[in-house]
């Protein structure tokens, strides 16, 4: 990745706008969806940055970009329409180390504003590293058209009762599926319905109710082509639940991406057509685990007795063209 994610907690931010136009309007309406602690250095003001100013009671220092006020801030946005004044505050930032954003001017940026989608308390952020922005924002629509405005509501409804569910359902893995079963069914759909309070006697009612923990399973998915474009809905949400990950060199490392991201990896150094690791996954799965073995191409899996002879739940996908 040229450039790394991360999110700033925003009780941490101190910014400065460099410049006072329309540009510099929007960079400060983005950051007031965080934080209110936000100086602008420019002579004047447009009508935008100025009712910003007033509205919010924003830090204004009132000479256009000097030397020697940046050192209290810790992200820096110079918003000019002068190519010399942004370089000279990216080089007076840079050198103090501050995050330094330069509009139009990525060679002087230490970082870029991704493309956005607020459904808050849930962010989703977006980037094509500055290659292709027409691209990046048919994404952000596709991605737009498809979330639920209220998908922020089941965040806190989620946030709201994680202490209950987790002192009621003990393990990890049940905890997921409690979530999982809780937001795709009855109660997260009376969520995005508005009826908050018929969604929250469901979640007491199900917690009182004592649900079996999960069993442990392996799902062998046979990956054909390996192109990861072509996994099916139903091979990428077993990939998502995944409690651990056996693959061998023929699989395409690409497909990892898609694997559950705190789930455990197992890289194999025999080719799984020659002989599968099943007492490792027959131990994961016998506590409770759920073991996704990838299989490059469509071949069949060489006899094993243990695996036929287990108890354990298993099942294949064949995923790919």
């Amino acid at each position: 990745m040229k450039y790394f994610p991360i999110y700033l907690d925003a009780k941490h931010i101190n910014a400065m706008i460099i410049g006072g136009g329309e540009v510099a309007a929007r960079k400060i309406e983005l950051l007031l969806k965080s934080t209110t602690n936000i100086s602008i250095m420019s002579e004047t003001l447009n009508s935008s940055v100025e009712r910003l100013v007033n509205l919010h009671q924003l830090n204004w220092l009132k000479h256009n970009y000097q030397p020697g006020h940046l050192s209290k801030s810790n992200i820096v946005i110079a918003a000019t329409d002068s190519v010399e004044v942004n370089s000279a505050v990216a080089a007076e930032s840079t050198q103090l180390k501050l995050l330094t954003n330069v509009v139009d001017q990525p060679e002087l940026c230490t970082y870029i504003t991704p493309a956005i989608i607020d459904r808050s308390p849930i962010i989703i952020s977006m980037s094509s590293s500055g290659s292709a922005p027409i691209l990046l924002r048919m994404l952000r629509e596709q991605i737009e058209k498809t979330l639920p405005n209220g998908y922020g509501k089941l965040a806190d409804f989620s946030f709201k009762f994680r202490d209950h569910v987790k002192a009621r359902v003990k393990s990890l893995r049940e905890r997921r599926t409690f979530w999982e079963r809780t937001l795709r069914g009855s109660i997260g759909q009376a969520i995005l319905d508005g009826k908050t309070t018929s969604a929250e006697q469901q979640l007491i009612a199900s917690l009182q109710t004592q649900a079996p923990p999960p069993s442990g399973e392996i799902v062998f998915i046979h990956t054909r082509d390996g192109n990861p474009d072509h996994l099916t809905l139903n091979a990428h949400r077993e990939m998502q639940f995944a409690d651990a990950v056996f693959y061998d060199q023929a699989v395409n490392i690409d497909l990892i991406e898609y694997i559950r991201r705190d789930a455990s990896k197992f890289p194999q150094a025999i080719a799984s057509s020659i002989l599968i690791n099943v007492q490792h996954a027959l131990d994961l799965a016998e506590q409770g685990e759920k073991v996704i073995y990838l299989l490059s191409g469509a071949v069949d899996l060489p006899e094993n007795k243990t695996l036929a002879e287990s108890a354990i739940i298993t099942k294949h996908i064949y995923s790919g063209n």
